[in-house]
């Protein structure tokens, strides 16, 4: 698995929103943008079907991680794997608690327990492995020595915060009075694909310091031992042939 792979299948994680719509979209086509189009939603007897698109995109990240592990054996990549299953999860009970149309029902309570669960996962796994930030005993506070970014620190604690704001938009569904539950899927899901833009600057930034630490990208690669250009040039001069007409 290479390292576009599995930065596309993050992309398609922060598509949730588009992907589980879909199935709305064809429904909404085919009762002729009818009234009664809102039975198309999460309360429709299909909710399945748009539960399994919203998750497509954390199984293939899923899969993808079992087989970094099996190919390499670094039990990070089952951590990271962990991160995905808890998302399919989350999205598991969050469609079933939609699906009974009742805001403070039994299945909110698990939805909830789930959700912040993912969440600090999420967050933490965006800042100590994919940013490789809140590193202790650093140039800059809280980030790492090597920045690429180094002319604008102050943008790493900026995405900081509002990548574990964002990572907890889902407070929006708590509270049973205000927008549509439409309205608010459609804000947290622009949400996430703003906060996935700012996440693929850092991520690829780390990337490529990391990159450069392995010599994977880099012009030069050090020699194992010192040339010393001088003493070169000295046995240059005592090997030069004298000419015929030089006595000795």
């Amino acid at each position: 698995v290479q390292f576009a792979d599995f930065w596309m299948g993050d992309q398609l994680c922060s598509l949730v929103y588009t992907l589980s719509n879909l199935y709305m979209f064809v429904c909404i086509y085919v009762k002729n943008f009818q009234n009664d189009w809102q039975q198309c939603g999460s309360p429709s007897k299909h909710w399945p079907v748009a539960f399994a698109l919203a998750a497509l995109p954390f199984l293939i990240r899923l899969i993808q991680s079992i087989k970094r592990y099996a190919d390499s054996g670094l039990f990070t990549h089952l951590i990271n794997g962990g991160k995905y299953s808890a998302g399919i999860v989350y999205y598991f009970f969050y469609y079933l608690w939609r699906h009974q149309e009742t805001h403070y029902d039994p299945l909110f309570t698990p939805w909830l327990i789930f959700t912040f669960l993912y969440s600090v996962y999420a967050a933490c796994w965006d800042l100590l492995m994919d940013w490789s930030l809140l590193k202790p005993r650093t140039k800059h506070f809280l980030l790492r020595d090597d920045l690429g970014y180094s002319s604008h620190v102050y943008s790493y604690y900026f995405a900081i915060i509002t990548n574990c704001l964002i990572r907890f938009a889902w407070v929006f569904y708590i509270p049973e009075e205000g927008p549509s539950m439409l309205i608010r899927t459609f804000i947290v899901g622009l949400l996430e694909m703003l906060r996935r833009v700012q996440w693929n600057f850092y991520r690829l930034e780390n990337e490529h310091l990391g990159n450069m630490d392995q010599y994977r990208v880099t012009r030069e690669v050090p020699l194992p031992y010192t040339f010393d250009h001088r003493h070169h040039v000295d046995d240059d001069e005592d090997s030069e042939p004298h000419s015929p007409g030089n006595k000795s």
